[in-house]
């Protein structure tokens, strides 16, 4: 009867502890707003109904969202496509890799609060410097990541494809990336999310929309409420686009899958 059970709904057991903790999150912010004045922590019926007179007045919460989204999501994209094939050329050649390392990491360093002022002086307030500190700030742990799987890919399984006769070309697809997908979909994850961080940030540094935007304007009006309505919709953000990638990581990856049920 349980086996029945759990395979009718086999998704149960993982759903029922993220509403409960949910509902906790939602029970213990109630109980402490009791014990501060609107101002300092608004209780989630306050932010609800403030959320209700933001759709009545017809500001575009939506619109500011969708710019962060597109925003964190290009600047992602870019920190892929440049990462991944750096990523592998300093797999690939040794010397790349210790002449490389120490100006990423050197870039990674500096904080991006300090950087996302001068992009946007460099290539102006408009939606291309966000995108821009938005990969900066992703480009790191995908390089990384990447880097690092490559490089824990079994060099008995390498000598033995080549035995066989095996191509570069078939080598690389074969072992050496299915070998460096769960280190390199960990690296996925933290970039994805950083890129929503770095989307913010050049919001904060300048900007006339988006999510980064509609908190810096409530702080500038002591609108708390509001102020959590933006970071409700940023969380939001991260959880998908953290959802999407572990989906994309169950593709990629069925074997996973498999050995996890």
């Amino acid at each position: 009867m349980n086996t029945k059970r759990n395979s009718s709904y086999p998704h149960l057991h993982k759903v029922i502890p993220v509403m409960a903790g949910l509902a906790g999150f939602v029970a213990i912010w109630h109980l402490l707003s009791n014990l501060y004045e609107p101002f300092i922590l608004p209780s989630p019926a306050e932010v609800a109904e403030r959320y209700r007179v933001l759709l009545d007045n017809h500001q575009p919460l939506a619109r500011h969202f969708w710019i962060t989204c597109f925003e964190a999501l290009a600047g992602f994209t870019l920190a892929v496509i440049t990462a991944l094939p750096l990523s592998y050329y300093m797999y690939r050649h040794p010397f790349l890799d210790q002449l490389l390392t120490p100006f990423v990491v050197g870039i990674q360093a500096v904080p991006i609060v300090a950087l996302a002022p001068l992009l946007v002086i460099w290539f102006g307030f408009g939606i291309t410097s966000k995108i821009l500190i938005a990969a900066l700030v992703a480009f790191f742990p995908i390089v990384t990541n990447g880097l690092v799987g490559l490089k824990e890919t079994d060099p008995r399984l390498r000598e033995l494809l080549q035995i066989m006769g095996a191509s570069r070309r078939d080598i690389f697809f074969k072992l050496e990336v299915p070998s460096s997908l769960p280190v390199l979909f960990g690296g996925l994850k933290v970039g994805m999310t950083l890129s929503v961080i770095g989307a913010v940030v050049g919001e904060f540094s300048g900007a006339g929309k988006g999510l980064g935007y509609l908190v810096n304007l409530a702080r500038g009006n002591f609108d708390t409420p509001l102020i959590f309505i933006g970071l409700i919709a940023l969380a939001g953000l991260g959880l998908g686009f953290y959802l999407i990638l572990s989906l994309l990581e169950q593709i990629f990856m069925p074997w996973k899958k498999k050995s996890m049920l």
